[in-house]
Order: C-alpha cells, then structure tokens, then sequence
C-alpha cells in the first residue's frame, strides 16, 4: 500500500470514526438528516460517490485524480443526483406499496409505509416489498440517471474538469450521440442493473428511511470499483 493510498482510506475512516465514537455527533447527524434530509443527500453523494470515482480512477491509472478529471466539478455533479435519488427514494417507496395494494391486491404492502405496522409484517413481506420498490427505481428511475451522469462526466473532461466548465452549456445531442452505448446498455444497464443495484437496493429498503440515502452513497463506492475492474477486464 502506498503512502497516498493511506491516507485515501484513512480519510474515509476518519470521516465514519466519530459517528460510532461519539453519541453527540451521530444524534445531531441524524437529527440533521430528519430535518434537511436534501442537504445531507447533496452532502452525502458529493463526498462518498466522489470518493468511489476516485477509488476506480486509482485502480485504472494508479492515482486518485489527475488533470482533466475534475473531482470538484463531480462532486457537485454527485451532490444534485443525490437529491434527486432521494426524491426518487421517497416517491417509488411511498408509491409501490400502494400500487401493490390497489392493483396486486396486497393490502399488507402498507404496512411498510409506518415504521409502526412495519413490525407487523413478516422478512418474507418487508423483502416482496423491498424488491419491489428496488426493481421498480432501477427499472424506471436509474437508466435515466446513469445516462446523465454520464453525459455530464463526459462534459466534465471535455471542459479539462474545471469548475467554470462545468457550468457552460452542455452539448447533449452531440454527447448522448457519441455515447459508448455497447458499454452503456451490456454493462451498465444488462449487468450492473439486475446483478448489483436491485439486490443492493433491496437491501436499503429494508433498512430504515433515514439510513436509505447513507447506504445508497455507499454503494457508490462500490459501483466506482466495479467499473474500474470491468474496464481493466476489456483492456
């Protein structure tokens, strides 16, 4: 391990340690995150799905960043998906249980809805609904994120990852025509979707709601590995 891999970890470690070593600062998180839950998704994607580019750029180049790349310009990137995830989170986990209510006939799908009635239901119901939530999002919602988020990578190194050119017009006709889409569509969405994101997300709608969004940007850091070692995989 070298010395900027170090200090790559130590500072995510860093960043987690006072959360599990001091009640203070994980009480006023989470008390943060109930009241400005859009403040915190920014916070969140900016700083961990960043940190999983980087994670992925280290295992294809060997170094965290590099000129062009443009970690600050991403990060606010990540920071705006990050609330619209979390609008995403709360529309399809509010609206499938309904749906599957109304339309599939399962009036126990709201139960899910109250973190009361929740205990009510068996793992076997939490996990239909969970699943269902998660392939509903990755089904409706992810293709369409992905697809700009890389756009805007793309727009991001074509303006040399600077902050000013990150806010000049985007070309999207010009960029979406040139898209790898054999990578895009047989990786991204023929892999990634239904082998990693719908169990992942799975397993975050099982957890509690002001956790959803944590765990999400997490797997951030996961997915920028998993590119980096599908890339290598194709050289």
């Amino acid at each position: 391990m070298k010395f900027r891999d170090l200090v790559f970890f130590s500072f995510l470690i860093l960043l987690f340690l006072p959360f599990f070593i001091f009640t203070d600062v994980f009480n006023f998180y989470d008390t943060f995150n109930r009241n400005h839950p859009l403040i915190t998704s920014f916070i969140k994607f900016a700083v961990l799905a960043t940190a999983g580019e980087c994670l992925g750029l280290r295992i294809k180049t060997g170094n965290y960043n590099h000129k062009g790349f443009g970690i600050i310009p991403r990060a606010i990137v990540w920071g705006f998906l990050g609330i619209t995830i979390q609008m995403a989170f709360a529309v399809f986990s509010s609206g499938v249980p309904v749906f599957l209510t109304k339309t599939l006939d399962l009036p126990w799908a709201l139960h899910f809805l109250d973190k009361q009635t929740v205990l009510s239901m068996s793992i076997g119901e939490q996990l239909i609904v969970a699943f269902s939530i998660s392939v509903s999002l990755n089904l409706i919602f992810a293709p369409v994120m992905m697809t700009f988020h890389k756009i805007t990578d793309t727009h991001i190194i074509n303006n040399g990852g600077t902050i000013a050119g990150l806010f000049k017009p985007i070309k999207f006709k010009e960029i979406f025509k040139n898209l790898n889409w054999v990578v895009q569509w047989n990786f991204v969405f023929k892999k990634t979707i239904p082998f990693f994101w719908i169990p992942m997300h799975t397993i975050t709608f099982m957890l509690a709601p002001e956790y959803r969004v944590l765990f999400a940007a997490l797997l951030g850091i996961a997915l920028g590995v998993i590119l980096a070692v599908s890339n290598q995989s194709k050289k």
